[in-house]
């Protein structure tokens, strides 16, 4: 189909599931897909009722006080999952239990285990099921990919350097926030660590999934109050000699600046408001008298609506999974992670039956 149409049920509605839904429903030149707010979930009608009224008010969404009830909306194609990490698996499991399609938020789920789980379940129903990655979707990444690996625009690459920080002002938030509750995900590995690792994952090698080279990681974790505030990750390919420097931090925010690739012709830096949100890339050749080049990508609205829309092509062509998301590649991810978290000490009550 030219231009698929789904039909969207949101499980949460916060900070996460307000940006995408105000995408879904944002008139655009490019769309090449239909998304219709069919239904909202939240704790409470009253809270589903206002998000309605602020985020979508022309749209006619059935609202929910109960996540059940939008699982169980024969209307609805589509589950959008967007409550904290720690729900993430439980809501999947609920969402593809009623043979609904799912595209959960980032990250996945709390670690491969529990990745595992929901994969080996949508499989069985033949729904779905993507990551929300959005970033990898964007036409910058994308574009930038092609520089690095086809084009060689910076030659072969040696180091990638990838930063993501936020100052997250910890000391006021209250013990119940999804950022330092370790019961919920708290820490900055999987909240924005997640971002840092992609990058350089994308940017090392031209590989996705079960495709990719296995790099050698070596990592450390700064813990306070059992979530991990800063994490460090050394990604070694030992086959090209390629590393990557890959950083998050909850307590100060990164310059616009936050990603650098360096290659054997050149170098090549990424910026942004947030290493989520790419603005524009600048490939910088070696040499004097060597003229830099920026790429510009104008971005209206958040930008998840081109993840949403590469779903709805992907449903349309009756695919189960993501050629640029695989559940092979969130697997490799959240293998990472673990990883990172088994040697770094941040641990979650999740973690004691892997």
């Amino acid at each position: 189909m030219d231009c698929p149409t789904l039909k969207w049920g949101i499980i949460g509605t916060g900070q996460i599931s307000t940006a995408f839904v105000t995408d879904l429903v944002l008139p655009r030149d490019d769309k090449n897909a239909n998304h219709v707010v069919q239904a909202i979930g939240s704790s409470s009608k009253e809270k589903a009722d206002e998000f309605v009224k602020k985020v979508a008010p022309e749209s006619t969404a059935t609202t929910y006080g109960a996540y059940d009830s939008v699982y169980a909306d024969p209307a609805v194609d589509i589950v959008y999952i967007g409550t904290p990490h720690a729900f993430h698996k439980e809501a999947c499991l609920a969402a593809i239990a009623q043979g609904k399609h799912v595209l959960c938020e980032k990250p996945f789920t709390l670690n491969r285990r529990e990745a595992v789980e929901v994969f080996d379940a949508a499989r069985k129903k033949g729904v779905f099921v993507m990551e929300a990655l959005w970033t990898r979707f964007m036409p910058l990444c994308q574009e930038l990919q092609k520089a690095v690996h086809e084009d060689k625009v910076i030659g072969e690459v040696n180091r990638v350097f990838c930063d993501f920080g936020l100052h997250m002002d910890l000391e006021t938030l209250p013990r119940s926030s999804r950022l330092k509750n370790v019961a919920l995900g708290g820490g900055s590995l999987l909240d924005i660590g997640i971002y840092s690792l992609t990058w350089g994952l994308l940017l090392l090698d031209n590989g996705i999934g079960e495709t990719a080279a296995t790099p050698q990681v070596f990592s450390a974790q700064s813990i306070s109050q059992k979530i991990d505030i800063a994490s460090s990750m050394i990604l070694h390919y030992p086959q090209t000699g390629r590393q990557g420097i890959l950083t998050s931090s909850m307590q100060i925010k990164t310059d616009p600046v936050f990603a650098r690739i360096e290659g054997s012709k050149g170098v090549i830096t990424i910026e942004g408001p947030a290493t989520s949100v790419p603005k524009k890339f600048t490939v910088i050749p070696r040499g004097e008298d060597a003229e830099k080049k920026e790429y510009d990508f104008s971005r209206p609205g958040y930008g998840f609506y081109w993840e949403a829309d590469a779903v709805a092509h992907d449903i349309a062509a009756k695919k189960t999974e993501s050629s640029r998301m695989p559940w092979a590649e969130t697997l490799r991810v959240m293998e990472l992670m673990d990883g990172v978290r088994e040697r770094g000490g941040a641990r979650f009550p999740q973690d004691d039956s892997i």
